[in-house]
């Protein structure tokens, strides 16, 4: 055992090389790696009473289990929503589909979609005694469209002008509110009839549709108005969907609307991407009453732009780390496994440097003695000896006494004998020399 840790002694002093050319590659390996991802991001939701606030605060909760922070900022609508992304107040935004449609093509460039969340239908709902059979009935009744910069403004004001009304043709009946403000004034008759956007359990739709001074109404034509507001979907809603008690709707209906779009910013991290995808497949993982369960998130529509993390993640879903380990582990050992392949790769010829240098410094500590006796076998030759045989004889034999204190592995200890069997033939050799030459002289 001792003599197993003499070689491994051995090994390490005459490998000590390798760890400053380690300690280089690894200290660049920690300084060129990517910084980790942050663990919070900002997100734009609209008011606290709409759809997106309800949603992004399920998002928040499951993201809080996996350790990150989801900061929800509100706002007035999708428009705002956009602005503070473009303005870098936030990371994160839901956003109406097709209100990307308003911004410029460098706007544009610098938002990627994270994908459709769920589907955001269209309502029409119009006091009890009112008729309605088409768009062009609206103009004579006392409507709300939408408040202004709201997402159910931005659908209205471009189903009217499909029907070629434009906004300096809308009466005076027509007012720009909307969400709960104008819930309450078609309750309280001050409106004949309002649109909503949001989906079906949406607290407002809801009370809406279990009130009985209102109806719901099929829009018709969905087709049609699909073909010109292709960022549009149709939604069909089965006879008492949204509330079955007091059969809402009373039979089978049509209706269309946008997407909720998750849309990032520059200053998102792409490195977040699977974790916040995956939180929101988590929480709409059991669909809705309009929504089948699976269905979302779904990929983004191709007006947005997608980071080829979005894209991974919907062809083949998290990346194999992040299926068995924690999101900040995965992380971590993704950003490292980038860079320590290549450093692996400076690493193989570097240990396949071990042995041969092993072998060199073992066999140096042995043959440097060669070269002394080298030297006095050339002089002894030339007959040059450069100072007294007895001088000489004592130094081999200070050098023997010296080199029975050498150790090497065991692998190399016959090359160790052959020098002292080199070392005491050459003090033999000059002892015989040194009798010669006494006898010589005596014959002399």
């Amino acid at each position: 055992m001792r003599r197993i840790l003499n070689d491994l002694k051995i090994l390490i002093l005459a490998n000590l090389w390798i760890v400053p050319v380690l300690a280089g590659l690894i200290g660049a390996l920690f300084y060129f790696v990517a910084p980790p991802p942050p663990m919070h991001a900002r997100m734009a939701t609209g008011s606290e009473t709409g759809g997106y606030h309800a949603f992004a605060r399920k998002l928040q909760t499951e993201l809080a289990t996996h350790g990150f922070e989801l900061e929800l900022v509100t706002s007035s609508g999708s428009q705002q929503n956009l602005q503070k992304l473009l303005d870098d107040e936030v990371e994160l935004a839901m956003v109406q589909s097709g209100q990307e449609l308003t911004l410029t093509a460098q706007q544009q460039e610098n938002l990627t979609g994270m994908g459709v969340m769920y589907k955001e239908p269209l309502w029409l709902f119009i006091a009890k005694d009112q008729k309605y059979e088409q768009f062009s009935d609206l103009s004579a009744l006392r409507l709300g469209i939408g408040s202004a910069n709201s997402g159910t403004l931005a659908v209205t004001a471009a189903l009217f002008e499909a029907n070629g009304i434009k906004g300096e043709q809308y009466p005076k009946s027509w007012e720009q509110v909307g969400g709960g403000k104008a819930a309450d004034a078609l309750l309280e008759g001050k409106l004949d009839a309002a649109f909503f956007i949001g989906p079906a359990e949406n607290h407002l739709i809801q009370r809406l549709a279990a009130n009985p001074a209102v109806k719901l109404v099929s829009l018709r034509r969905t087709d049609a108005y699909l073909a010109r507001l292709p960022y549009l979907s149709k939604v069909d809603v089965s006879e008492g969907m949204l509330n079955m008690a007091s059969n809402v709707p009373a039979e089978d209906i049509v209706t269309l609307g946008p997407v909720a779009t998750m849309v990032s910013g520059e200053s998102f991290h792409p490195s977040l991407t699977p974790l916040i995808l995956e939180a929101a497949r988590t929480v709409l993982e059991q669909g809705s009453l309009l929504d089948p369960a699976g269905d979302y998130p779904a990929r983004p529509t191709r007006s947005l732009n997608m980071l080829s993390e979005t894209t991974y993640y919907y062809d083949k879903g998290l990346p194999i780390l992040q299926r068995y380990l924690p999101f900040r582990i995965a992380s971590l050992a993704d950003r490292y496994i980038i860079l320590a392949i290549p450093l692996l790769v400076l690493l193989f010829p570097l240990f396949k440097a071990i042995g041969p240098i092993y072998q060199w410094r073992i066999r140096a500590r042995i043959y440097r003695w060669y070269k002394h006796l080298r030297e006095i076998d050339q002089q002894l030759y030339k007959g040059r000896l450069s100072c007294s045989l007895d001088e000489e004889i004592a130094r081999l034999e200070r050098l023997e006494d010296e080199l029975a204190q050498v150790e090497v592995p065991l692998s190399y200890s016959s090359e160790l004998y052959e020098l002292h069997m080199h070392l005491r033939y050459m003090i033999d050799r000059l002892i015989a020399h040194k009798q010669r030459t006494t006898e010589q002289g005596q014959v002399g």
